[in-house]
């Protein structure tokens, strides 16, 4: 994707939602039981420094506050860096700009569904599975934010060509997510056969959490990990070796890796309010695109205020370089990575009509000059 290769607290993510089959379902519910109790993702700090009004500013539709929520992870770079420079503060005016921050998919879902939040940045399996599982009245997909930003990293003195994988021991981040389907279907494609659920095969697959994946990697516990930067970075440093880097499996090497979502609910009832988060993030693109170096920075600092921690220069920077952030939700690759979910067993087949609502996206493109991007057949009517 030219879109976008970039990925806190409190989550989890990745389900599928009632067309997964019953074991996965169950996978994906216990991290959502246990972050259920402490709340659905950490809370912006209550004096964000980046919530300047400008004078004679107006509340949007007369909210008080919108609620956005996000990862602190480089694929949602387009968050990051809108809220590190008061983008999305200052398309909102006087409507403060709130935030919640969360590890992974589910829990953001569950705070989507529950009124916590009202638009999120997020991977795009969670996206079909909070669609699906709903009967495709929660959530539209309402525009891009990024592409790539996946790698397989080995062991190089264990694994030294993409034969190599097999009988080795591979981590993803959970069961069902995004980068799990992706290599059980470059798996699959090299004519080896894995168990899902179990994920044992002719490959075995560790379902590893990206925060536990680079001290297993430094064990030996695994002999690699198909992950999200950056992760992928990580291990790198750690001496690992990028074998693969899944945007080089896609056309034009674009595939969604983060999109965003809105409460169908939330867009029915504030159009005005959506339109300001997509202005913002649009402005975000736009500057991390015209200086990369400073938009890497301010990325790197929202992540320290975020997590507590920024990252080293030897993982910033190889990270950042393989995120393409885009307003193009790039629609026909998620219907693909759905296609994927279903040939490796985890997937029934979806309706994923109407998941996406583009109108205002277009909208806030052509005022900016740009062009209209594709719901790729899977838009709302």
């Amino acid at each position: 994707m030219p879109a976008i290769p970039l990925r806190l607290r409190r989550a989890a993510s990745g389900a599928r939602g009632p067309l997964l089959r019953r074991s996965v379902a169950v996978a994906a519910a216990l991290p959502l039981l246990a972050l259920a109790a402490c709340g659905y993702g950490s809370e912006a700090k209550k004096d964000d420094a980046h919530q300047k009004v400008a004078a004679g500013a107006k509340k949007i539709d007369g909210l008080d506050s919108v609620k956005i929520g996000y990862f602190p992870n480089l694929t949602h770079a387009s968050a990051l860096v809108g809220r590190q420079q008061g983008f999305f503060q200052k398309q909102l005016g006087a409507t403060k700009a709130e935030y919640a921050t969360f590890n992974a998919g589910p829990s953001e879902i569950e705070a989507l569904n529950a009124g916590s939040i009202d638009i999120g940045w997020i991977g795009p399996s969670p996206a079909i599975n909070g669609y699906t599982k709903s009967g495709g009245t929660d959530l539209r997909i309402i525009g891009g934010s990024a592409s790539g930003g996946v790698k397989l990293v080995v062991n190089p003195k264990k694994i030294t060509s993409l034969k190599d994988v097999k009988g080795k021991r591979i981590a993803t981040p959970q069961l069902g997510n995004t980068q799990d389907v992706a290599f059980l279907n470059w798996a699959a494609e090299q004519g080896w056969t894995i168990d899902p659920q179990s994920g044992k095969g002719d490959v075995t697959v560790v379902r590893s959490d990206n925060k536990v994946t680079p001290d297993a990697f430094k064990s030996g516990s695994i002999d690699g990990a198909w992950g999200p930067e950056p992760t992928a970075s990580k291990l790198v440093a750690e001496g690992g070796r990028t074998l693969l880097d899944e945007s080089s499996l896609w056309p034009g090497k674009k595939f969604v890796i983060t999109n965003i979502i809105v409460s169908q609910k939330f867009l029915k009832a504030h159009p005005a309010a959506v339109e300001a988060v997509l202005k913002g993030s649009v402005e975000a693109n736009k500057w991390i695109a015209a200086d990369s170096d400073k938009a890497r920075d301010a990325a790197n600092k929202q992540l320290a205020e975020d997590s507590g921690k920024a990252l080293p220069a030897d993982v910033l920077d190889p990270a950042w370089k393989s995120i393409q952030v885009t307003d193009d939700p790039l629609a026909a690759t998620l219907e693909t990575e759905a296609a994927h979910a279903v040939k490796a067993g985890l997937l029934k087949q979806p309706d994923l009509k109407g998941i996406y609502d583009l109108t205002i996206l277009n909208k806030v493109l052509k005022s900016e000059g740009g062009s209209p991007v594709s719901a790729a057949g899977l838009g709302a009517s």
